[in-house]
């Protein structure tokens, strides 16, 4: 690991907590150059949501490659683009009834968010968005505005503006949390937008996670959710889902709303899109607002990511399917069950999530981080989140075998307990 140590920059971090030099992978395992199995809770932060190195994946870009397909092609027609567009539009859209169009944008989350913004500042004529206390949205500036993490708002170097930060309305309360979160959240600010003396501007958009995966696995409750979405018609503000990391089949559904009645003006997507864990990022947006774009407005050279549109069209296959999120929320129920037993024996934590995204809050962010250090140990990639590194997040591939996640579970639960015994 010297070479990486001499001359990657000192910004690395993942590869600081688990320090070891991977060289093979397939679907939830990672292999080490020392032979050292791993296996993957991680999953890339969510992009790997069909496993490391899928086969049939893997065997679509080998053929396309091999037949000379366009690899880049900027927002040009492309037989790869044409196929992915029409699977996604009969397999995810035409079924639910939505009516979108797709947005391709620079192949990462942050720029969907980037993107989204700027249309919902363009159609409504407005500079201020709201967001969320704990929300992620991404690291470039538009969108590490409405980032809350001092951590990573304090590297912008600049003032980040025109956002505002609401309370969360999570489903169950976070341990010693006094932002005043919950329902009440929603009549404070229904009562700030419309009081005229109350300082704040009317907003061009609401941006929410449904679930906040970075800000430690916070679960917004569906009243809340509805509640949003209606104080944004109220105030003919946009509705804006941040889909990135819970969507793409990761709760058990396509996207993490679905169950909520939601009807979202934009929806970002990124991460698992892309299949293989190529680059790719697509926002969702109403035509009505849509229209609103010039030619050119929004652009970015990896628009055109045409083994993403490969792999992505494959990934599509999958749902269709019902028995795939069906055994996903099978999974889940297996995760969920086996935190709330640990969970159980030390009753100040807290078990949190929906589907295959599952979390413990430890409360104490140098306890967790032992405790993801004695994974790694032990043969297990799991990683810290939350506002002080409080949480573990656990988010295997949708596609891991039963085998490996038992084994997953029962390796983190041997970490907590061996750091829970060096307490008492």
């Amino acid at each position: 690991m010297q070479i990486f140590e001499q001359w990657e920059s000192e910004i690395r971090a993942y590869c600081r907590v688990v320090p070891t030099v991977f060289k093979t992978a397939s679907n939830a395992r990672q292999t080490d150059e020392t032979g050292k199995s791993f296996i993957d809770f991680y999953a890339g932060a969510g992009v790997l949501n069909f496993g490391h190195n899928n086969p049939r994946m893997k065997s679509a870009l080998i053929d396309y490659i091999q037949n000379d397909g366009v690899a880049h092609s900027l927002d040009m027609f492309t037989t790869a683009k044409r196929d992915f567009v029409e699977k996604f539009v009969e397999t995810i859209l035409k079924p639910r009834q939505m009516d979108y169009r797709l947005q391709f944008v620079g192949p990462t989350g942050t720029n969907a968010v980037e993107a989204a913004l700027k249309l919902a500042r363009r159609v409504t004529g407005r500079t201020e968005v709201v967001a969320f206390h704990h929300a992620f949205h991404g690291m470039t500036l538009g969108a590490l505005g409405a980032t809350t993490n001092a951590h990573f708002r304090n590297a912008a170097g600049v003032p980040l503006n025109h956002v505002t930060h609401q309370a969360f309305g999570c489903e169950t309360p976070c341990p010693g949390c006094q932002l005043g979160c919950g329902l009440p959240s929603l009549d404070r600010m229904r009562a700030l937008y419309n009081n005229p003396s109350s300082g704040l501007a009317k907003p061009a958009a609401f941006l929410v996670e449904t679930i906040q995966a970075e800000g430690g696995v916070r679960v917004a409750s569906k009243e809340w959710l509805q509640g949003i979405q209606q104080l944004a018609r109220e105030l003919g503000a946009l509705f804006i889902v941040d889909d990135i990391q819970a969507g793409c089949g990761r709760t058990g559904s396509y996207f993490s709303f679905e169950e909520f009645g939601l009807d979202p003006d934009i929806i970002t997507l990124a991460k698992g899109i892309g299949g293989f864990g190529t680059p790719m990022a697509m926002n969702l947006n109403k035509p009505e607002h849509d229209r609103h774009w010039l030619p050119g407005e929004h652009t970015g050279t990896f628009r055109g990511q045409n083994l993403s549109f490969v792999a992505g069209r494959v990934a599509l296959e999958y749902f269709d399917d019902p028995a795939f999120m069906a055994d996903t929320r099978r999974k889940g129920q297996i995760m969920a069950d086996a935190l709330n037993a640990l969970a159980a024996r030390y009753p100040d934590f807290a078990v949190r999530g929906r589907g295959m995204m599952q979390a413990i809050d430890f409360i104490d962010g140098d306890l967790s981080k032992r405790i993801a250090k004695a994974c790694f140990d032990r043969g297990l990639l799991a990683a810290v989140c939350g506002a002080r590194g409080q949480v573990i997040k656990l988010i295997p591939p949708l596609t891991i075998p039963d085998d490996d996640l038992n084994e997953g579970l029962a390796l983190f639960a041997d970490a907590v307990t061996s750091q829970m015994e060096t307490i008492s």
